[in-house]
């Protein structure tokens, strides 16, 4: 097949921290597939066909662009941030597991981008130098009891936290029953990190104890950060760095 499928990642929102290998991908494709605000992203040229859709679509969106390779055309999937990260990369994997077998020998690359997560720790510090899990906050894709069940093992292995999706205006209240349930098992001193569109004109950062937060400090493109036991925070003039300590001792919370 002279097609491919090229799954990228377009980072936070700075397009200086766009890969130089998503963006020869960009540069050699034919169409490129997702997310209406992704696709926004993308220049217009000649020889390129821009396919965006709604947020809720994306195992159509994925067969759309399977099917598009398979007819020789030069793909390209669009996420922000890392496409394997509660991304496009997995509803792909779906779709080519289902679908014809044929699509099996496409030419099918992931491209890495740097994802909310770490662009966010970066900007704070290190709040993620240690051990560390990610979890999305929406229950769209998984029922909230799972999400509370891993909330509790997170905190019960002292990890520092990153969420995801944290609260929508189709679910506002998910968010505030995480923050409830984490300071009946963390208490109110442990740090939080609010950091909404990083890297972009709008970015804005938040540090602020758990026992402070509030949902309304956090939306859609806002990632939080909560700390481990062990996370500290450095005070300075020029603003506070955030950094949780490589080293554990045995037996530590």
């Amino acid at each position: 097949m002279s097609g491919w499928l090229a799954i990228a990642g377009l980072g936070p929102g700075d397009e200086r921290l766009v890969t130089p290998e998503v963006t020869a991908a960009l540069a050699e494709a034919s169409d490129v597939v997702g997310y209406i605000p992704y696709v926004a992203r993308i220049a217009p040229r000649a020889g390129l066909t821009l396919h965006a859709s709604d947020n809720r679509v994306e195992l159509d969106r994925a067969v759309h662009a399977l099917d598009m390779a398979a007819q020789g055309r030069r793909v390209v999937v669009a996420s922000s941030g890392d496409p394997g990260v509660f991304a496009m990369a997995a509803a792909v994997f779906e779709a080519l597991e289902a679908g014809p077998l044929g699509w099996r020998d496409l030419d099918i690359r992931v491209l890495p981008g740097i994802t909310a997560m770490l662009a966010a720790s970066a900007r704070a510090g290190a709040p993620l130098g240690h051990d560390f899990c990610a979890i999305n906050l929406s229950d769209n894709l998984k029922p909230w009891a799972l999400i509370e069940k891993r909330l509790r093992l997170a905190v019960e292995a002292d990890f520092a936290m990153a969420f995801y999706n944290p609260r929508s205006k189709a679910r506002p209240q998910g968010f505030a029953h995480a923050l409830d349930l984490l300071r009946a098992l963390c208490g109110d001193d442990r740090p939080i990190l609010f950091a909404r569109a990083v890297s972009t004109p709008q970015e804005q950062l938040q540090i602020v104890t758990l026992g402070e937060a509030t949902p309304d400090m956090a939306d859609m493109r806002t990632m939080v950060i909560l700390g481990s036991s062990r996370t500290r925070m450095i005070a300075r003039t020029a603003g506070p760095i955030l950094y949780t300590p490589r080293s554990a001792t045995e037996g530590a919370a």
